[in-house]
């Protein structure tokens, strides 16, 4: 088994000490629990141990980390969830579960990037996550909107999808509208499925408390006190993304998912998606988060199928431009 070995280096002093814990416990508790090696070696802590322990140990002190700069300390329970998660699916579950208010049902992030993307839904009101198929960019998005549902702090969820896909066009399907949309938004609809009973989604749905809509019948909306999820965002164009954007109303919040390799628009139609997240960059209140195939939660083929693609396209790609 190969041998890995990751340094982080730390700008204060005191910032080991607390790391470390009181009489190095929570370095205690995470070496017994992942078996690498941690020292503290002049400014930076030094770790070693096979790639998966490195992998895991690295990010378990990025997460605490992160938790010192938020709340200036790290309790015991922190190091303890961290740890628990870890050893039950082999990735990092960290920070605070998505509560969904049903039968004591919680989401947790099972990768330090989907801890970020929480972390970015809960501090901001427009968040852009770009990542692969299967790092979670929908499901945690949708997880997020029905935690501030519940919990009060909108009044109704709309979830969007572009309509146009794999170049299908929405008026070559048969049947009313619902018919017509289904193929394009049932993924949404499954992830909220997975979250609430049957009959608590119909009844959102029926009231129009929840909302699965395709873009195009967002134009000439104001959404106030919503929760509003785009899914799928390659797939926009430059007006369409203007457009939707621009519904966001008082007291509403945003997440623009897609996936920048999946693009179905034609070759010489520029991607909203794309154009978008550079043209808001630096926004006060505008986030991005990019997820990679580290944060793949599918069955362990979907990484290695994905990681297979983005070579040959790698590789494609420089055969292209010799």
């Amino acid at each position: 088994m190969s041998h890995a070995s990751s340094s982080i280096q730390l700008p204060h002093p005191d910032e080991a000490r607390l790391l470390f814990g009181p009489g190095d416990t929570h370095v205690r508790k995470i070496r017994e629990a992942l078996g690498a090696s941690i020292v503290l070696r002049g400014d930076s802590i030094v770790i070693e141990g096979t790639n998966e322990q490195v992998r895991l140990t690295d990010d378990i002190f990025k997460e605490l980390r992160a938790i010192l700069r938020r709340d200036g300390v790290i309790n015991e329970d922190a190091v303890r969830r961290m740890l628990d998660g870890t050893q039950q699916n082999g990735h990092l579950s960290s920070g605070v579960a998505i509560d969904l208010f049903e039968k004591a049902k919680k989401v947790q992030a099972r990768t330090s990037g989907q801890q970020r993307y929480i972390d970015a839904i809960r501090k901001h009101d427009l968040v852009f996550c770009k990542g692969p198929a299967g790092c979670g960019k929908t499901y945690l998005a949708v997880a997020m909107a029905v935690n501030a549902l519940r919990s009060e702090q909108v009044r109704r969820i709309v979830l969007v999808r572009p309509a146009v896909e794999a170049g299908e066009k929405l008026g070559f399907l048969p049947g009313d509208m619902l018919a017509k949309v289904n193929p394009f938004l049932r993924p949404l609809l499954d992830a909220m499925n997975d979250m609430l009973n049957f009959e608590q989604v119909r009844l959102y749905m029926e009231n129009d408390v929840v909302e699965i809509v395709p873009l195009a019948f967002m134009r000439g909306r104001t959404l106030n006190d919503t929760f509003i999820i785009l899914d799928e965002a390659q797939n926009t164009t430059v007006t369409q993304m203007k457009m939707f954007l621009t519904r966001m109303g008082e007291g509403s919040k945003i997440v623009v998912t897609g996936d920048a390799t999946q693009t179905d628009l034609p070759d010489n139609v520029l991607s909203g998606f794309n154009d978008a997240m550079a043209r808001l960059h630096g926004i006060s209140g505008v986030t991005l988060v990019e997820l990679s195939g580290e944060d793949i939660v599918r069955h362990r083929l979907v990484r290695e199928i994905v990681k297979a693609y983005d070579q040959a396209s790698s590789i494609e790609h420089s055969a292209n431009h010799q």
